[in-house]
């Protein structure tokens, strides 16, 4: 990425991870799974660049994430303005601060301090306090509890072999770098120590609520009489991150059976999807709910796809894209129809497995208790709370309904309801159409 030249004299380099299940936060993985712990990185990045913007508008400094991972884009679209994006460079954890540092003075800073997002007790003071100590002091280092630090700051580039040779990842990183800096006579002011949380014994002391075991995402699927199909888009939504809540509306096939042999929670319920479907997010375990009709099938690895599209801020609500098993021609030009439709008029259909951190459909009040539409009905009040997100990838769903009655009819009947809704007309009215199209 191309650095930013700046005439500003203090810069505060948040040293970051663009968060990606499997790869970030991996000592804590097997206590929170591969996503829940990319979320967590997320959650404690957005909180210290929060804390370091509010300190560089107080003191008219600059902020610069310097990451490892996910393009300037992507950085962009989760994290926001207030601060630029840079590369970290190659090499061990001393070679790649040495190099932030260099940059940093070299375009033109006075003083410069560097710290990580793994540290759940920062404030803004001890940033402040940084900046002041270095007034006196060549280097400032904040000591961390498992014997390394959690900040360093300079106000002129320091020896190279400051940075170079030392153990990191163990007990005495602090004391190594603190005697190098001495060996070249440089003056070392100590903040106060701060947790580097790495492991779940300070997750637990720091961020209980997070320790908790709990599934990152909660399927759920409202099931009526879908004993054909229901066991088969439970398969295709098993993922040791999700849990899979099936609300049954009174069936009377095997449904229920189907659902108990696959190993799913079962929930009973007056039928009704919208009410079905508000029932299992009441009791929905996981940060994010994913509402997934009992004949569609989601795409494989489709919680990567739900957490990156959730990773923007400004998504309140996501889908994946449309598919359907028939492969008939007129079939296919409806799929693209819908998919134009769901991309630029930001209006999925529930068939498109629609999802939603759990806090936001709360807020948003859950689906409306209407006969038809619900989704929609859902979409349009979430789309004013923020962005809808299309997954590029395909959630299929059974053609039965365009086999029943038709493809061109079937295709008719969803457009005179997109347009009955355009037009403010009562969902109950357009649920008797409805019914009566089909004989």
């Amino acid at each position: 990425m191309e650095r930013k030249k700046t005439t500003q004299r203090d810069r505060l380099i948040v040293f970051g991870r663009y968060p990606v299940p499997r790869h970030t936060k991996t000592r804590l993985i097997p206590a929170l799974g591969p996503t829940r712990a990319a979320d967590l990185q997320r959650h404690l990045t957005e909180k210290i660049l929060k804390t370091a913007k509010a300190v560089a508008y107080r003191g008219g400094m600059e902020v610069e994430a310097c990451f490892e991972g996910g393009s300037e884009t992507r950085l962009r679209r989760w994290l926001g303005s207030g601060m630029f994006f840079s590369r970290q460079g190659s090499g061990d954890l001393g070679e790649r601060m040495e190099a932030a540092f260099h940059n940093a003075f070299l375009s033109g800073c006075r003083r410069a301090i560097l710290f990580g997002t793994d540290i759940p007790g920062l404030a803004p003071r001890p940033l402040q306090e940084a900046f002041r100590r270095l007034d006196t002091a060549d280097l400032v280092l904040g000591p961390s509890t498992d014997g390394g630090y959690w900040l360093m700051g300079l106000k002129k580039r320091a020896p190279a072999d400051v940075f170079t040779g030392i153990p990191w990842g163990t007990r005495d990183v602090l004391e190594k770098t603190i005697a190098r800096a001495k060996e070249h006579g440089m003056t070392v002011h100590l903040l106060d120590p701060l947790t580097d949380m790495d492991t779940v014994e300070e997750l637990k002391a720091w961020m209980p609520e997070w320790s908790e075991s709990r599934p990152y995402i909660s399927v759920i699927i409202p099931a009526l009489n879908e004993a054909s199909n229901v066991d088969r888009s439970i398969a295709h939504a098993q993922d040791p991150e999700a849990e899979i809540i099936v609300v049954d509306g009174g069936s009377t096939d095997e449904t229920v059976e189907k659902a108990s042999h696959a190993g799913v929670r079962i929930v009973r319920s007056a039928a009704g999807r919208a009410l079905q479907q508000n029932v299992g997010a009441a009791v929905a375990r996981g940060e994010v709910l994913l509402f997934l009709h009992a004949d569609t099938r989601l795409p494989e690895g489709y919680v990567a796809h739900v957490f990156d599209a959730l990773l923007d801020p400004g998504t309140s609500v996501g889908a994946f894209l449309f598919r359907t098993d028939l492969d008939k021609p007129l079939m296919k030009a409806i799929e693209f129809l819908t998919n134009f439709r769901s991309r630029y008029l930001k209006l999925p259909y529930g068939d498109q497995a629609l999802f939603v951190r759990k806090s936001v459909f709360e807020r948003a009040g859950g689906f409306p208790i209407v006969p038809i539409a619900e989704d929609l009905f859902l979409v349009k009040e979430l789309w004013k709370r923020g962005n809808v997100h299309i997954v590029p990838a395909p959630a299929v769903t059974s053609g039965r309904r365009w086999e029943k009655l038709g493809v061109v009819r079937t295709t008719l009947m969803n457009q005179i309801i997109l347009a009955g809704l355009a037009l403010n007309i009562s969902p109950h009215t357009l649920a008797r159409l409805y019914r009566h199209s089909k004989g």
